[in-house]
């Protein structure tokens, strides 16, 4: 299907890709997976022609299409949204602008040309283009009303969904997708991943959904030292078996054949549940292929992060009573919100619309007033939040050790080697510990904040959208301590697994009030009783 040969990318002196050789099949959903700035994006930009590499060659089966997600927003700003998915499909497009043209301005002598493109517009399904791009849009949620709508007059939420339809649109047999939950809810993550699991062409995807990953991908591409390696299985299985390779390597002294009977056990227990599942990878009977040699350590870097309370707390923790609060635009965000946290409840404030959540947040942390209401922390918590947006806390052109340094209490804590040794956790050491906060990227302000949160030792932890920005070592590591963490927590992610492992407890927003369950993510989301009250707590009144 597509040959990568010889490829090699080189930026100044630094070596993005040396020699790469793999090869992408028909039927394949390959997950790209790498630290940040391995050249993930970058690979999916050379193999869709957007920019070109150093060295070696891209071969793209003839007569095979290739459909990209567009990562551009802006992109259709001019064009109707029916008419913008239907543009996925560049030749069928093509013929029907020129079929169009030809009968806007016909001759006797366009009729024979338009006999032409006509037959080849009923062989790609022309004529059933406008139905099947409306069924579509339909399944991703826009309503159709807004399917003769300008792009530019679509909420930019769902400018995201009008793309990624435009992306699937006709069935291309090679899709290259870059990050294509973001800005998604649940309910169109879930339904992408269940088309997806059900394509039977090849897909190349790069995300940090772990979840997502698990549930479209047969195999995981896997960049690291500068090549490209294939590995059969979705990313849960390529995590695991490397974890193992590690730990493998490190006992040096382990004889080599049992070290060949637990990677086999390893292989036969994963194979076994993949069998049972109905995820992508139970498509593919492709582990049972899998050799030993297959498996190898990484060389990622995963960061340190331990929560520990300075405290425990009492009972008390949080009650809420009667909060609503509106936005700037005066739209209803929540109203009625009432929720008495009990002691180790780790609860998921989740809401169609994220602006609620993140009033909720700033509410309760005295940075925003709320529209009527009370709410009161218990006298024995301590609490510290981690806000979606953080771009207030890196104002000052000053390196990160000073920055940390200012959460300190004591003398003890100002000393640089106790600043250090919670920015090394996450992998500032050495000179990284001297960078100027002003100068970092997204995912390295989230990681100085985790360690802000680890030095504060709060025995309750706030987090809006925690994950974005972060790799996926990152957003491992943190997923396991928030399971392992013995406070409270309340969270609100996009991050499907994160969620559903962290939280025993479910609040949902609404304009109506709140739905309060102790369940899981997955059971919530799949509580039918649970569907009908929400569409009734959304539902707008008419008058």
């Amino acid at each position: 299907m597509l040959s990568v040969s010889n490829l090699s990318v080189q930026f100044g002196k630094r070596v993005l890709f040396d020699e790469v050789n793999v090869t992408f099949t028909h039927g394949n959903c390959y997950g790209i997976i790498g630290a940040n700035g391995a050249g993930k994006s970058t690979f999916l930009k050379i193999i869709a022609g957007q920019i070109d590499a150093t060295s070696g060659n891209v071969h793209l089966e003839p007569g095979k299409r290739m459909s990209i997600l567009e990562q551009n927003h802006n992109a259709y700003d001019e064009v109707p949204v029916l008419e913008t998915v239907v543009m996925g499909n560049k030749p069928l497009f093509t013929i029907k602008k020129e079929i169009d043209a030809l009968y806007a301005d016909y001759t006797d002598e366009n009729a024979e040309r338009i006999g032409e493109l006509q037959v080849q517009f009923e062989e790609m399904d022309g004529w059933n283009a406008d139905s099947n791009a409306a069924a579509l849009l339909s399944n991703l949620g826009i309503s159709e009303e807004l399917h003769y709508t300008n792009m530019a007059d679509m909420d930019s939420k769902l400018k995201v969904r009008v793309l990624l339809a435009q992306a699937l649109f006709g069935n291309p047999d090679l899709l290259i997708m870059d990050e294509p939950t973001n800005d998604l809810d649940y309910e169109t993550i879930s339904w992408l991943e269940n088309f997806l699991a059900n394509y039977e062409n090849t897909v190349i995807v790069v995300s940090h959904d772990r979840h997502f990953l698990d549930a479209v991908c047969t195999s995981i591409a896997d960049i690291d030292f500068g090549k490209i390696n294939l590995f059969s299985g979705n990313y849960t299985f390529w995590y695991q078996s490397s974890q193992l390779a590690a730990r493998q390597r490190a006992q040096q002294n382990k004889k080599a054949e049992d070290k060949a009977k637990e990677l086999q056990e390893f292989i036969q227990r994963f194979s076994a549940n993949v069998a049972k599942s109905k995820q992508a990878t139970s498509r593919k009977k492709m582990l049972d292929k899998l050799k030993i040699e297959d498996i190898k350590p990484s060389s990622r870097r995963y960061p340190a992060i331990i929560f520990e309370r300075e405290r425990e707390a009492g009972d008390q923790i949080l009650n809420v009573e009667k909060l609503s609060a509106t936005s700037e635009d005066g739209d209803l965000l929540f109203q009625d919100v009432n929720i008495n946290l009990a002691k180790g409840d780790k609860v998921a404030i989740i809401s169609k619309d994220s602006r609620a959540t993140t009033a909720f947040y700033d509410i309760i942390n005295d940075k925003l007033k709320a529209n009527s209401g009370s709410y009161q922390w218990g006298v024995t918590t301590t609490h510290s939040y981690l806000p979606a947006d953080n771009a207030s806390f890196f104002e000052d052109n000053i390196n990160l050790v000073d920055w940390l340094r200012q959460w300190t209490k004591t003398e003890e804590e100002r000393e640089e080697v106790y600043v250090r040794g919670f920015l090394g956790k996450m992998l500032f050491s050495g000179e990284e510990a001297l960078k100027k906060c002003t100068v970092l990227s997204g995912g390295e302000k989230v990681r100085c904040m985790l360690s802000r949160m680890m030095l504060l030792r709060a025995n309750v932890l706030l987090l809006d959208e925690p994950t974005n920005h972060l790799d996926l070592e990152s957003i491992t590591a943190f997923n396991n301590s928030l399971k392992n963490f013995k406070g409270t927590v309340l969270l609100t992610t996009h991050d499907h697994e994160f969620v559903h492992t962290v939280a025993n407890r479910i609040i949902e927003l609404t304009p109506k009030g709140t739905i309060d369950r102790y369940l899981t993510f997955d059971e919530y989301m799949s509580d039918k009783s649970i569907k009908a009250q929400r569409e009734k707590m959304y539902a707008l009144e008419t008058v």
